[in-house]
């Protein structure tokens, strides 16, 4: 009776055993509890007078459920790269498969900024007196510019800075000065600009992966970059094009490293010295680019090149007359002269750290506990570039210039997480990309981002 009981018993949802891992169930469960701790603790300062300066902390925004013209097509490619995505990266010859992936990637992305509509989710997003346009009319002059950019840093100081501007390097108004030069000046083509770059990244870190000789590990990756939740901020903000740029850079020192190339690996330092000129906490590049040169260890006599190619870029920057760390030490008393300084670090120690887990989505838990195991037997490209990724992420945390806002801040070192994908059973991934575009849906449509 009791064999004929188990013979005619329902077998189990499949649902239920997802993940199939049940040390990944605990680690997503653990970082959807830091997620809910991080809004609670939030939510409970504020009732008790003692805010930390983020009105929907752990991010940085408003809570309004909303929704939008992007709503339908932010939907439609979320399903279709659930549906077809995974299939596609196993079977697409590479050069398409990276045309298709980006393209999937400003899909999603575009059709997220327009959840919030176009003025106010895309042309707008870099116009407000906060950000780097609201600059870009009053520079006539870039050699004085760059002369006189550090004695504008200062509140107090003679027509300082836009809180952007101020507290980061001169590279990135450069950037939007540029575009302005040659005809392309507004919020629409700067934003345009933004998103086209910050999804380069989805390439770029897919290009890493393959010359550093694991293109198995870049095509199980390509889904999960593209429905990078991360997408939500690439779309508007400058640290998309960051991202896009730190991305590429990298993806030319693996490049340069692996066929050898000499010219990929000028520009890849001279890539990685201008993201210093773009923002100061991309420094901590070095860490995913020491990733990098670990796994071509036999080839680092060829990092002269990248030697030079940043060389060249920091002495002509500073003999323009900027020097980068007198810049790096007024941002730091620029920071405390404003917002951060109310911010408590007691809270956002940890609670940017759920605002990454945000960013780079649940499966981030999976992949990082995965990576972490693996990586004292195995360490394969994608392990390391994942917890290079988290280490950079990690170390800005601690030095107490991240907080709040870092949903934004660490998009170049939270894209390099879903390079492990591959560590995760096929059987699982499907479920995993749904919980990822789940988690930028809802963000977008709960929370209205600004910075």
């Amino acid at each position: 009776m009791r064999a004929a009981a188990r013979l005619t018993a329902r077998p189990r949802p499949a649902w239920r055993s997802w993940p199939s891992s049940r040390a990944d169930r605990w680690a997503l469960a653990a970082v959807l509890g830091l997620i809910t701790a991080a809004v609670l603790a939030g939510a409970a300062l504020g009732w008790l007078g003692r805010p930390v300066r983020a009105p929907a902390a752990p991010l940085f925004g408003h809570v309004l459920p909303h929704v939008g013209p992007g709503t339908p097509a932010a939907l439609l490619v979320a399903w279709a790269v659930i549906r077809w995505g995974p299939g596609l990266a196993d079977r697409l010859p590479w050069r398409r498969l990276l045309a298709v992936a980006w393209l999937a990637a400003v899909a999603w992305t575009f059709a997220l900024a327009l959840v919030d509509g176009w003025q106010r989710g895309v042309a707008g997003r870099l116009t407000t007196p906060f950000e780097y346009l609201s600059e870009v009319p009053g520079v006539t002059d870039v050699p004085a510019m760059l002369r006189g950019f550090t004695g504008r840093i200062l509140l107090g100081t003679p027509d300082n800075w836009a809180v952007h501007v101020a507290g980061h390097p001169p590279g990135a108004l450069l950037v939007f000065v540029g575009l302005d030069r040659i005809g392309l000046g507004g919020g629409a083509w700067a934003a345009l600009l933004c998103v086209l770059a910050g999804c380069a990244a989805v390439v770029a870190v897919a290009v890493t992966l393959r010359a550093l000789g694991d293109e198995p590990a870049a095509r199980s990756a390509l889904p999960f970059l593209v429905l990078f939740p991360g997408a939500v901020w690439t779309g508007v903000s400058a640290d998309g094009l960051f991202a896009g740029v730190a991305a590429g850079s990298l993806a030319l020192l693996a490049v340069g490293l692996s066929r050898p190339s000499r010219w990929c690996l000028l520009a890849a330092g001279a890539g990685l010295a201008a993201c210093a000129y773009l923002s100061y906490g991309l420094v901590l590049l070095a860490l995913p680019a020491a990733a990098v040169i670990v796994s071509r260890a036999r080839r680092s006599p060829l990092l002269v090149w990248a030697g030079l190619g940043a060389g060249t870029v920091v002495a002509t920057v500073t003999a323009l007359g900027f020097p980068w760390w007198d810049g790096y030490h007024l941002v730091q008393e620029r920071y405390y002269q404003g917002l951060a300084s109310a911010r408590p670090y007691a809270y956002w120690v940890w609670g940017n750290l759920a605002a990454l887990a945000i960013c780079a989505g649940p499966v981030a838990a999976a992949l990082l506990r995965r990576a972490a195991a693996t990586v004292a037997g195995t360490r394969t490209p994608a392990v390391l570039l994942c917890l290079a990724g988290l280490a950079a992420a990690l170390a800005a945390d601690l030095s107490g210039l991240s907080k709040a806002e870092t949903e934004r801040i660490w998009l170049p070192f939270a894209i390099w997480l879903p390079a492990a994908a591959t560590l995760l059973p096929a059987r699982d991934r499907r479920g995993w990309l749904i919980l990822q575009a789940a988690t930028a849906l809802l963000v977008n449509h709960l929370v209205l981002t600004s910075w």
